[in-house]
This record gives C-alpha cells, sequence and structure tokens, in this order.
C-alpha cells in the first residue's frame, strides 16, 4: 500500500464522567456481608463450644425484605392472580410505558379509598418498583440550579437519584426527640425560587415514625408557603401499628400539589415483584398541565415499566386480598417492633428515643462515649458483622452519623438471637469503668 506522506490523528476528547460517591443502603450491607469470615462455612462463624462446633448463622437485620422468612409471605390470591396472568399468553408482549390501562384504573381506584376524592387513570404511571418512580420524579422535575429538600435521617436513593441529577440537595431534619416530626421552620428556611420539591416518607424509613393529620396538614400548608410541591413516599403506606393511623399525604392535595410514590412491595410483602407508582394528586391542576403530562410520558419511553404480566395481575391482586391478610401482617410486625425495643432497652450503649409505630424499621441511638474501642457507627457495624455475623445499618447511610437501623420484619426467634449477639457485643466493647 502506497504511503500517504503524512497520517491523520483523529482523537476523541470525552469530559471525565464522575460517578456519585453517595452511601447506598445495598452497597454497604455488601461490604458488611463480605466482611464476615467467608472462609469459614460460606459465611457462618464456627466457634468451638466444650470442643465441639457450633455453627452460627448470619442474622440480617440490615434490608427491609421480609421474603427471606417464612412468617412473612403474600397471599395466595397474589399467587394466582400472577399465574393467571400468566397462563392467559395474553401478556407476554410490551405493556404502555405508562402502564396498562387497567393496571391504572385498579391502582386509581385502590389509592382513591384514601381521598375525598377520585383520582383518574391517567394520573398514575406505573413503574417497577418505587425506586424506579423516585427515579423519574426527580429527573422530570430537574431543572437548572435547582435544589429539593430531603429528610435527614432519610432514604438515600433521593440523593443519589439528585446527583445524577445535577440536582442540589438541602436537608431539613427530623426530630426524634418530637417522635421524629419535621422541623417545619428548617423548611422554610431553606426553600427558595428553585425549591422543586418537598420530600416526605410516611411512615418513616428509616425512624417508623407515623404522622398524625395535624402535623400532614402543617407539612402541607408549609409548602404551600414556599411554593413547592411535596413528593410523598407512601412504599410503606397502610403499615401503621401504633396511635396514629396511616393518613394518605394526597388528602391535602388541594392545598399543594402532591406526587405520590408507592408500591405493592410492602404491603403485599412482594418486593421483588417490582410494581410501582407514581401518581399525580393535583386536582386544582397547579403542577399538572400537558406540558407536565407530555414530559412524564416522554420518561417513561426511556424507562420502560415492571413485566407486562406482572401489571395485568395487579387488578385482581387488589380486589382479591382479604383484610385479614393485612391485619395478620400489622399483627407481626408489631409483635417484631414490641420485641425489638423491650429486647434494646437491656442493651448497653444503645438508645431508643422512639418506639416504631409503622413501616419495619427502628432507629437507635449509639453512646460512643460507653465503647472503648469503637470510632463510629460504621466502625460499629463492620466489627459486629465480623465478631457476631450480625448485620445492621449504619445510621451514616441514611444521613444520621451514629445512629443505627435495625429492620425487626422477620422470626421473632431470629430476631431475639440477633439482639442478643448484638448485647453481646456491646457488653464486649463496653467501657467498665464508665459503666459502672
Amino acid at each position: 500500500m502506497e504511503n500517504m506522506g503524512s497520517q491523520t490523528n483523529i482523537s476523541f476528547h470525552t469530559k471525565q464522567v464522575e460517578t456519585p460517591t453517595n452511601i447506598t443502603i445495598k452497597g454497604i450491607l455488601g461490604l458488611l456481608m463480605d466482611s464476615i469470615d467467608v472462609g469459614r462455612v460460606q459465611n457462618l462463624l464456627t466457634d468451638n463450644v466444650d470442643g465441639g462446633e457450633k455453627k452460627r448463622e448470619v442474622i440480617s437485620l440490615g434490608i427491609g425484605d421480609p421474603t427471606a422468612h417464612s412468617c412473612f409471605h403474600t397471599t395466595a390470591a397474589a399467587k394466582e392472580a400472577v399465574v393467571e396472568s400468566l397462563l392467559l399468553n395474553k401478556f407476554n408482549g410490551y405493556a404502555p410505558t405508562t402502564g396498562l390501562p387497567t393496571t391504572r384504573k385498579a391502582i386509581a381506584s385502590y389509592l382513591s379509598r384514601d381521598l375525598p376524592y377520585d383520582l383518574s387513570p391517567e394520573d398514575v404511571y406505573v413503574t417497577a418498583g418505587c425506586t424506579q418512580a423516585i427515579e423519574t420524579t426527580v429527573s422530570i422535575l430537574a431543572k437548572p440550579n435547582c435544589n429539593i429538600l430531603l429528610p435527614r435521617p432519610g432514604f438515600p436513593t433521593y440523593a443519589l437519584c439528585a446527583a445524577f441529577r445535577n440536582v442540589e440537595v438541602r436537608y431539613y431534619d427530623l426530630v426524634p426527640e418530637n417522635n421524629w416530626q419535621v422541623d417545619l421552620k428548617a423548611i422554610e428556611d431553606l426553600a427558595d425560587q428553585n425549591t422543586i420539591a418537598i420530600v416526605l416518607i410516611n411512615p418513616g424509613n428509616p425512624c417508623g415514625n407515623v404522622y398524625s393529620y395535624q402535623h400532614l396538614e402543617k407539612i402541607a400548608e408549609t409548602a404551600k408557603r414556599v411554593k413547592t410541591l411535596i413528593i410523598a413516599d407512601e412504599v410503606y403506606g397502610h403499615l401503621a401499628f401504633g396511635e396514629n393511623p396511616f393518613i394518605s399525604m394526597g388528602l391535602f392535595s388541594s392545598v399543594t400539589p402532591i406526587l405520590t410514590l408507592g408500591s405493592l412491595s410492602k404491603r403485599w410483602l412482594i418486593p421483588g415483584w417490582r410494581l410501582g407508582w407514581l401518581v399525580i394528586n393535583d386536582p386544582n391542576c397547579i403542577f399538572k398541565s400537558p406540558k407536565i403530562v407530555e414530559r412524564i410520558k416522554k420518561y417513561c419511553d426511556i424507562g420502560g415499566g415492571p413485566a407486562t404480566f406482572i401489571q395485568a395481575a395487579v387488578p385482581k391482586i387488589i380486589e382479591s386480598t382479604k383484610e385479614d391478610f393485612f391485619r395478620n401482617t400489622l399483627k407481626m410486625l408489631k409483635k417484631s417492633s414490641d420485641i425489638c425495643y423491650e429486647k434494646i432497652q437491656d442493651i448497653p450503649c444503645i438508645n431508643c428515643p422512639y418506639k416504631s409505630q409503622g413501616s419495619m424499621v427502628v432507629m437507635v441511638k449509639l453512646n460512643l462515649a460507653l465503647l472503648h474501642d469503637i470510632s463510629d457507627d460504621i466502625d460499629f457495624c463492620f466489627k459486629l458483622a465480623r465478631e457476631e455475623s450480625v448485620i445492621l445499618l449504619p445510621g451514616t447511610a441514611v444521613g444520621l452519623k451514629n445512629w443505627l437501623r435495625i429492620t425487626f420484619a422477620v422470626e421473632p426467634s431470629f430476631l431475639e438471637e440477633g439482639l442478643r449477639r448484638l448485647k453481646s457485643f456491646c457488653l464486649r466493647h463496653s467501657n467498665p469503668i464508665l459503666m459502672n
């Protein structure tokens, strides 16, 4: 081949892509699991007891997935509905990216039970779990130089999604001494003309709180004053077993627009089915407009949604589930919550300022002054995992350093053993002089 005499060099200059450094719950739980000595019988710690071997099972009280335990299982009606939709051989193709019309109608009807007005199926967008609903919501609201108000502590996926969309995060505090209520003054101080939304999680994750009607009303009025809408994360909707009943934030949508996020995951105990929703509660059409609706639809075209046959089963899942199933779930959660709170009272170095009233989790505070060789909550959790094969979520992962989140949606015997090991760990690492 003839030499051209000169060579043309083509180079591609790309801007360095940075991954957000946000801590994620699954990420840190994965690291905690990895820290357990996997060389001893695949994540089983072995103790020599009287010359014999006792295998100690890994106990995870870190992630809100109760399906690993036989006492928490979905209703037969839900499983039958999915099998039926699959066998019909009608739902093997693509669904509309906003969701099957029958699914949107069923979800609208289900959520309207808690409202003084009927939602339209057109207000409902079916998502792959509540996580996709979060990502969709943050993305369609994002604009240059905007900010979003998030609770501290809270669910870290919101901050991660905001980081990917270059949305500034501003945190308002939940007050543990006041039943984890919202610091309303902080919201007014933080919000400005670039605030796109206030995120509210009720029932609370990670705090286990359930807000009263009066407090929710004040939050809505505060949002109206600062001229922004509310993203109401109700993924734990109706999982309330304390003094306050669950109140849907959509009840206050005439005060300020509400974008309600939820799923079947927790109430029906089917997180792996990935069936969630984003719903516009805006009867006065303050937020909802043809432009906004078109923007949401376009974004749905990018992400798609859950499997078509799962969507097709939703109407029957909702219609056929008996109230006994929900009552039994609440009964089990309350029992586990009671056990958790009672056992924590007897563990040194840990304080629980608020007994969980809902969801599946509770926050407890570390007293590091009573521990002689623990530097912070992350150090605590890694040492606990290695020494006791118990997994807890460090509070840093949800925005509150030197706290711990405990998930109690597990078998009672499993929970009691996990808390027994936690107590042994605390006693072993406590400062005997200060304890006395």
